[in-house]
């Protein structure tokens, strides 16, 4: 990034939103304490740049070209669920629906949650989320960079999950997050947070989807804090406008016991990135992430995945897939660290990808960092074409040749897809991963 002012100026937004006489959640005394720590945070911290490690592949040269603004108080009340039709699963679910970052509450199912269950939303419910809770919001993740300090010093909506102790949920908690378009390209900063009590069990579904080619800039930060022997099956889909910008940072924390289940794909936007960071903070937890990364021409997707075995006893595998076609770019960056007190550590980093197009780039670095010397670990990387036998002997079955292709890609996509526990939304991104990869939507 250059030493002019970006277009989207990071601190002009601070000053505009702490201009106003009320904020969403102005009521509870304990969240502008944590708007206003992280406000001064900002000022102090740079702008990433290509100079620096964890910016090297992945410009953000686009607010330099855009200028964001941050979405009016006004609510989108005259949606209706006609209008998101098409966008709803088919399987019950307690639904939260967000637009433009703010809850609407026509459009949300969460009237009567089973027993254990806790849902506020941050606008107008801050007030009442219980102080054991709160505590949490901002515990667990430090602000790496600014795009993290700038959701805590702005965040307008979001949820606070609460599952009780030894409550096994009935139904999954669904996120949807739609963004409309607006006259001026709007930044949003949704907020989450999931507490999981000592034996509980849910599953989260996230979701970043766009009605029509809006422009706008979707910065999300979700924390996750896993008590002793709870379990979460998460899964997050991002499918949003291809003329949009994305980035969600994740941070989780898991206590003794406890497993954690991640199924992610990012299918859309001009430009995403996702962070996550995995934290043991307890002997015998497991955590697995399987994502799936589609960059189609122009796009850049990019995964920045942190696991640190800072306990003995744990066990993680992540692999992530990565399709690109046209001038599409993957970046990934996965990094294990094992700490010199975590011995008997079982953990394995894959990422796989596969080239449709010789203008295609990827950007793999996965590392591993070891201090304990009672450990299993292994790390790897591969990028490779089409198999062009297998594609020969489909085309030689009757079948054209982008419908071979398609059927080739989905095979290789297969562990990411069976890895989204939910069926509706696995049949969903299966449908998205072959409309995009046929040039549609």
């Amino acid at each position: 990034m250059n030493s002019e002012s970006p277009a989207t100026d990071l601190r002009q937004l601070l000053t505009e939103r702490f201009a106003q006489k009320a904020q969403p959640g102005e009521g509870a005394d304990w969240l502008s304490p944590r708007r206003d720590m992280a406000a001064n945070e900002l000022l102090q911290m740079p702008l990433p740049n290509r100079k620096q490690e964890a910016w090297r592949y992945t410009s953000t040269a686009f607010l330099e070209q855009e200028s964001f603004q941050l979405v009016s108080e006004d609510g989108f009340e005259a949606l209706e669920l006609s209008d998101i039709e098409h966008l709803l699963l088919a399987d019950d679910t307690y639904r939260l629906v967000f637009v433009n970052g703010r809850l609407i509450p026509g459009l949300t199912s969460i009237a009567e949650p089973e027993q254990g269950l806790a849902i506020s939303n941050i606008a107008s419910g801050a007030s009442d989320i219980a102080e054991s809770v709160r505590d949490q919001l901002a515990r667990i993740g430090s602000h790496r960079h600014v795009f993290e300090a700038l959701n805590t010093a702005l965040m307008a909506d979001g949820s606070v999950v609460h599952v009780a102790r030894n409550a096994h949920l009935s139904k999954p908690i669904e996120l949807l997050h739609i963004s409309i378009d607006l006259e001026t390209p709007a930044i949003i900063h949704p907020r989450h947070l999931f507490v999981l009590e000592e034996g509980s069990r849910a599953e989260v579904i996230e979701r970043y989807c766009s009605i029509g080619e809006s422009r706008y800039f979707n910065n999300a930060l979700i924390e996750v804090s896993l008590e002793k022997d709870s379990e979460l099956r998460h899964q997050r889909v991002q499918e949003e406008s291809r003329a949009a910008q994305h980035i969600s940072d994740m941070h989780v924390q898991q206590k003794e016991g406890s497993s954690y289940f991640l199924a992610q794909a990012s299918l859309g936007a001009a430009w995403s990135r996702s962070d996550i960071r995995l934290e043991f903070a307890g002997e015998h937890a497991h955590a697995e992430v399987d994502g799936l990364l589609l960059a189609n021409d122009k796009q850049l997707t990019d995964m920045h995945l942190e696991v640190r075995h800072d306990v003995a006893n744990c066990t993680s595998r992540e692999v992530v897939k990565g399709i690109l076609d046209g001038k599409g770019r993957v970046v990934f960056d996965g990094h294990i660290h094992v700490a010199r007190d975590a011995q008997k550590t079982d953990a394995m980093l894959s990422n796989d990808n596969l080239l449709l197009s010789r203008a295609a780039e990827v950007d793999t670095k996965p590392q591993l960092e070891i201090y304990a010397d009672d450990v299993k670990c292994s790390h790897g990387t591969t990028v490779g074409e089409l198999d062009q036998d297998m594609l020969f002997y489909l085309r030689s079955r009757g079948i054209a040749e982008a419908q071979a292709q398609q059927m080739l890609c989905q095979g290789f996509a297969q562990q990411a897809l069976d890895a989204i526990s939910n069926e509706s939304l696995r049949q969903r991104v299966a449908w998205l991963l072959a409309s995009r990869l046929g040039g549609g939507e």
